[in-house]
């Protein structure tokens, strides 16, 4: 038998959009020839997902899934949010991270290969695409742990977890709903990453170079412009959207909580959807049509 390279699996993936696991198979099976191997994709029905596996998959579903005191968060994509709601694919979606949070594994690769009643996750991606005609992916996952979690759905598209120390459980809901709706970047200002404060003090630093103050002022303004910013993305400091009266740390504290960390997903987040012009798609159609008479 001819030998199945990497490369080779990685042609078969890159023209067929398949995963890793069905294109070794399918070259095995081939003997390690990538036409026949992709006239059998063809055969067997796979080619409709590899098909649609080149269609930008941006809308979708957080999904949580947790078990004593472990979470995961789950993206799961697809292309219109028609198909988000679906039952079908909600039912995959959560069964995927039930799986995935039993395995406490995150990376999409290894999720795939996961069991998923007698067959691999990636198996049963590919029938779900088949059967309601998008792409669907396995994006992303994180798990979570902590003393207590607090979790918080905002419909399909926003999903959060909360690790603290400590216990209360309706205050670190509300933490967990705040969190969703202000996007906090870290827990504490100390947690910002130093590119982050480098990027936004040269962006501070150029403001205020415009204004044509002296130097001692033009330090001033960076420093409060900093400050200013560590409040506006730092969990603890930012006002509580339950009442912006009072400083989140605050609530923490009267509560008796530590927050420690948090995740926050949002379907389609980095992900460069395609911009549909459908008046200029009707006047392609329609000079088309015309070219055709």
């Amino acid at each position: 038998m001819a030998e199945v390279t990497a490369g080779l699996v990685k042609e078969l993936r890159e023209r067929t959009g398949l995963g890793m696991m069905e294109c070794k198979k399918a070259l095995q099976e081939a003997n390690a020839d990538i036409e026949l191997a992709i006239d059998n994709l063809r055969k067997s029905g796979q080619a409709k997902a590899a098909k649609k596996a080149g269609n930008i998959a941006a809308e979708g579903a957080i999904i949580i899934a947790t078990a004593g005191g472990t979470a995961i968060a789950l993206e799961v994509n697809c292309q219109t949010d028609f198909v988000a709601r679906d039952s079908n694919f909600s039912a995959f979606a959560n069964k995927v991270a039930g799986l995935a949070l039993a395995a406490r594994v995150t990376d999409p690769a290894a999720i795939s290969a996961l069991d998923y009643d007698g067959q691999t996750v990636e198996e049963a991606r590919i029938a779900l695409v088949q059967k309601i005609g998008e792409n669907i992916q396995v994006r992303r996952a994180v798990l979570v742990e902590g003393a207590t979690l607090a979790t918080y759905v905002h419909g399909l598209k926003i999903g959060v977890v909360v690790a603290f120390e400590g216990s209360s459980d309706d205050v670190a809901k509300q933490i967990a709903m705040h969190v969703a709706a202000a996007n906090p970047l870290v827990v504490n200002a100390d947690d910002l990453p130093a590119d982050v404060l480098a990027k936004e003090k040269e962006i501070a630093e150029a403001k205020a170079a415009e204004s044509g103050k002296p130097a001692n002022i033009v330090e001033k303004m960076v420093e409060g412009a900093l400050k200013k910013f560590k409040s506006e993305v730092s969990l603890v400091e930012q006002a509580f959207v339950v009442n912006p009266d009072q400083k989140v740390g605050d609530v923490l504290k009267a509560a008796g909580l530590k927050a420690t960390r948090f995740v926050r997903l949002e379907v389609g987040e980095g992900i460069e959807k395609k911009e549909v012009d459908f008046a200029a798609e009707v006047a392609a159609t329609q000079a088309a049509a015309a070219a055709a008479k």
